[in-house]
C-alpha cells in the first residue's frame, strides 16, 4: 500500500502537537533537575553516555567509588544534545538518579540531518563506522557511498561488512560479487561474515577490538544479530524481514555502547534506509569520493559539473574504466540530492 501523503496543515498540526509535547517534557525535565539539585549531590566525576532516551541518559561512571555502574541521568537545559559516545562530566544524585553538568569535547562524530533538515549526531568519538549489508534486504551501492562519504567527511575509517554470508546463492552472487569488487579495488577493507553460523567473526572481532566503532546499515541486515554473535550475554532483540516488501524490521530503537572483554567498544544503532548528505557540500561530497582525488581540478573548466562538459577529466577517467560508474552513479545522485546541489 502506497504510503498516504499528508498536506501542509496536516503537517503543521502534527509538527504543533510534537512541540508542545517537547515543552512538557523539557518543563518536566526541568523541574526534576531543579529538585535534584536542591538536595545533595555528588562530587563532579567523569562519565560516559552509554544511551540515550529522550530528553534524558544513561551515563556510566568512568572514575570514583561508582565506576563501571550505570545511572540515569538528567541534563542541564544549557546543555547541547547529547549522543552515545558522548563523554561528559555528571553528579550523582538520590536513588540513582544523576545530573549531567557538562559534556566534554567530541574527538569525532557521525552526524545526519533530521526530517526537518536539521543536523543530528548519531554517535560520538568513534573512530571506526562498520557498515553493515547483507544479501537480503539487497543492499543498495547508494547507501554504502553516502556512509562512506560521511566517514570520510568526519575522519572516521570505515569497515565495509557483508553479513549473512550464508545466504549468497547463484542468482545474487554475481551481482554481489561485483558490488564487493568495486570497494576492494578502491582500497576499502572488506569482510564477510555470518553471524547466524559464526563464519569471519574471529576476524570482525580482531577488528573491533581496542576501538570505539559504530554498526550502520539498513534495517534488517543483521546488525543485532552481529551484536549478539559477539556479546552473547547482550541479547539484542532481532526482527525478521518483512514478508511484503522484504526490508528489514525495526528492533533496535536507540543507539547504545557495548564493551567489549579485551577492550573496545561497540555503539549498535537504528536502522535506516536513508541517509542524507543535506549537511556537506558538493565538494565535501566529491573528497569522499577517494578516486576523485587525483582528478579533481583538471578539468578543462574550474566550474565543471562532471556532466557532460568537454575536457572534463572524471568523464574521461569513468571512459577509461579507472571510475566505475556505479560510483559514478551515486555521486551524481547525492549531489542531486543536495540543498541546491551543493551550491
Amino acid at each position: 500500500m502506497a504510503k498516504r501523503q499528508l498536506n501542509r496543515r496536516q503537517n503543521w498540526r502534527i509538527e504543533k502537537i510534537q512541540g508542545e509535547r517537547a515543552a512538557r517534557a523539557a518543563k518536566r525535565e526541568s523541574s526534576a533537575v531543579q529538585a535534584l539539585e536542591g538536595g545533595d549531590l555528588g562530587p563532579e566525576q567523569h562519565g560516559l553516555v552509554i544511551a540515550h532516551f529522550g530528553v534524558q541518559v544513561e551515563v556510566e561512571a568512568r572514575d570514583g567509588e561508582h565506576a563501571g555502574q550505570v545511572f540515569r541521568c538528567h541534563l542541564r537545559a544549557n546543555l547541547p544534545a547529547l549522543v552515545t559516545g558522548d563523554q561528559v562530566v555528571w553528579r550523582a544524585g538520590n536513588q540513582g538518579i544523576g545530573v549531567i553538568v557538562a559534556q566534554l569535547p567530541r574527538h569525532t562524530e557521525l552526524c545526519r540531518p533530521d526530517s526537518r533538515g536539521q543536523l543530528k549526531p548519531v554517535a560520538a568519538n568513534v573512530d571506526m563506522i562498520v557498515i553493515v549489508f547483507a544479501p537480503l534486504p539487497e543492499p543498495h551501492a547508494n547507501l554504502i557511498d553516502r556512509y562512506l562519504v560521511a566517514a570520510e567527511h568526519a575522519g572516521i575509517k570505515p569497515l565495509l561488512l557483508l553479513n549473512k554470508y550464508d545466504l549468497i546463492d547463484e542468482n545474487n552472487a554475481p551481482a554481489l560479487n561485483a558490488l564487493l569488487g568495486v570497494y576492494r579495488t578502491l582500497g576499502y577493507p572488506v569482510l564477510e561474515v555470518s553471524a547466524h553460523h559464526g563464519n569471519g567473526m574471529e576476524q570482525l572481532q580482531q577488528k573491533l577490538d581496542g576501538r570505539i566503532s559504530v554498526f550502520v546499515g539498513q534495517s534488517g541486515v543483521g546488525k543485532s544479530s552481529l551484536v549478539n554473535s559477539l556479546l552473547p550475554d547482550v541479547e539484542t532483540r532481532v526482527g525478521p524481514l518483512s514478508e511484503l516488501s522484504g526490508q528489514g524490521t525495526h528492533t533496535t530503537t536507540t543507539a547504545r555502547l557495548f564493551h567489549f572483554p579485551g577492550g573496545g567498544e561497540l555503539i549498535d544503532s537504528p536502522g535506516i534506509r536513508e541517509f542524507g548528505l543535506g549537511h556537506v557540500s558538493r565538494a565535501d561530497v566529491e573528497a569522499g569520493f577517494i578516486e576523485f582525488n587525483d582528478l579533481l581540478g583538471t578539468c578543462r573548466f574550474r566550474d565543471c559539473k562532471h556532466d557532460r562538459e568537454p575536457g572534463c577529466a572524471l568523464l574521461k577517467a569513468l571512459e577509461d574504466g579507472r571510475v566505475q560508474q556505479q560510483r559514478m552513479n551515486s555521486y551524481r545522485s547525492i549531489i542531486a540530492s543536495l540543498p541546491e546541489n551543493g551550491y
